[in-house]
């Protein structure tokens, strides 16, 4: 078997309220849930865990590092939809701060960049179609 990233995790202050995030806004379903730690199986086999943040220390042996106020985090999760203006509706429905509008980016994606509850980048995208 090749090697390839199979999940991600991220460390979260609000187990609950990020877990309501990613499910509203995404509609992924909680595969795992135990007192500290919520994953979703995404598509594809990719799977995304929250770890509540001050349980972190647990497998690191050291904390997550805090975020500074007025500052993302330097984690970026990167979306691709069926439907943009459905997903960007339902962001500003979870009150995600937009970060750049919805916008064709020069690597051929139309993009918009939003922060999860946690300052993590959440960028929603699709392919930009080609006029033709």
């Amino acid at each position: 078997m090749a090697d390839r990233l199979s999940l991600v995790i991220l460390a979260v202050r609000e187990l609950s309220r990020a877990t309501r995030f990613y499910t509203d806004v995404f509609g992924w379903s909680v595969a795992v849930e135990v007192p500290v730690y919520v994953e979703f199986a995404l598509p594809d086999g990719m799977r995304l865990g929250l770890y509540q943040r001050d349980a972190f220390i647990k497998n690191t042996d050291a904390p997550a590092a805090p975020r500074l106020a007025g500052h993302t985090t330097a984690t970026e999760l990167y979306v691709t939809v069926d439907d943009l203006v459905a997903t960007i509706a339902r962001l500003a429905a979870a009150d995600a701060p937009c970060r750049s509008p919805l916008a064709p980016r020069p690597w051929g994606d139309t993009a918009a960049y939003y922060e999860d509850p946690d300052g993590n980048v959440v960028v929603v995208a699709r392919p930009t179609v080609a006029a033709g």
